[in-house]
């Protein structure tokens, strides 16, 4: 009788621990519009209202100085958001606007979370909302930009090379005979294949939706997530999306050789000051794999970290290609701290995807119209 009385407490004592553990995963995955929600993931008046609070309480500290690790570099570790919904390049309308005025600034917020918001689940398959992927669902703050590239002036990418005019014709003559039928055996991106993230061979921040001059390699929501991790002579930078790294050694060794190329670089860092600058070079360039914005192994990469409150890190970055644009050009964001962990990325193998654009494929060749533009297949 006791043995059973000592089996029967031990049960209990197990059945409340696995509740106690699994109670807030059920709670964060309950449809949405019930009372165990946070109000900022299914109500957008509450995401901007909690977007606009956080704005204004970040503001950059003139001479912040940031903690210290252990050994003395400045502390940068922890877990950041880069989505935004700042393009990558400057809105024709706003034409030679720089920067918006704060209360613009919280304008045009809310006028891209409305947008955003408003997209009818039954067009994407499911409810991204029902999971918290929307970018408006996360903590995503205005910004007084207009664009993230900040050089050129205009906000605009420079020209591009003749050679990278020709490159990009020959992709979209490509795309235009290819065969639907045999869509899944051609698809050109490793995102589609679960092989690279979102990130992939390129900047962390990239430019937001919905405006159209950033629908390119835009990261405004899903798996925008990454950490940074220090120990002594390295840093880590771990994306959500695919669960890809970067480990940058900083103690001075040279890149590796040219013959050795990876898909997301070979990155080297070092300190000036408080930022931690990473230079990436060694960039892989081969099918079906793409580098960022279509450019080739040529690439090569600067980013900036700087930690100037102690809730956001300014995060720039440097791009050059001679043979992708007539000059390096320059962006800027900042990157506000989000609570722990990285999720698991559970990879789906992009199902309805690869379905999807196939039938979307065929649909559109049968209608006689021209084939989805290169990289609409992300």
């Amino acid at each position: 009788m006791r043995t059973r009385r000592v089996f029967v407490i031990l049960v209990t004592v197990m059945l409340v621990m696995v509740v106690a553990w699994w109670s807030p995963g059920l709670l964060a995955q309950a449809p949405s519009g019930t009372r165990t929600f946070d109000p900022t993931v299914v109500d957008p008046k509450a995401a901007i209202a909690a977007a606009v609070a956080a704005f204004k309480q970040a503001q950059a500290i003139q001479n912040f100085t940031p903690p210290k690790t252990p050994w003395g570099d400045p502390d940068l570790s922890g877990y950041y958001l880069d989505a935004t919904y700042t393009p990558l390049q400057r809105p024709d309308r706003l034409k030679n606007k720089a920067f918006f005025t704060e209360e613009e600034a919280i304008a045009e917020l809310t006028r891209v979370i409305t947008a955003d918001a408003k997209v009818d689940p039954k067009d994407v398959h499911y409810d991204w909302k029902e999971y918290g992927m929307d970018g408006w669902q996360s903590p995503i703050r205005p910004s007084l930009r207009t664009s993230l590239i900040v050089d050129p002036e205009n906000g605009r990418l420079p020209a591009l090379t003749p050679e990278a005019q020709k490159r990009r014709a020959d992709r979209a003559a490509a795309a235009r005979v290819r065969d639907p039928q045999v869509g899944v055996g051609t698809m050109p991106a490793f995102y589609t294949r679960c092989i690279m993230g979102n990130a992939g061979g390129g900047p962390l921040a990239r430019g937001g939706n919905p405006d159209p001059v950033s629908t390119v390699g835009s990261e405004a929501g899903v798996s925008a997530e990454f950490q940074i991790v220090q120990s002594p002579g390295y840093a880590v930078i771990l994306t959500e999306s695919n669960y890809d790294a970067r480990i940058i050694p900083l103690d001075g060794r040279p890149h590796a050789p040219q013959t050795v190329r990876t898909w997301l670089g070979d990155s080297r860092g070092h300190w000036e000051r408080n930022t931690l600058v990473v230079e990436t070079t060694n960039f892989n360039d081969k099918s079906p794999g793409t580098n960022y914005q279509g450019s080739t192994d040529a690439l090569k990469m600067t980013e900036r970290f700087t930690l100037i409150n102690p809730s956001t890190i300014k995060y720039e970055y440097t791009i050059e290609d001679p043979h992708t644009w007539t000059r390096p050009w320059s962006a800027e964001a900042l990157l506000p701290r989000i609570p722990p962990p990285l999720y698991e990325f559970a990879c789906h193998e992009q199902n309805y995807g690869l379905m999807n654009v196939v039938m979307g494929s065929q649909v559109r060749e049968k209608e006689g119209k021209p084939p989805a533009a290169p990289g609409a297949e992300r």
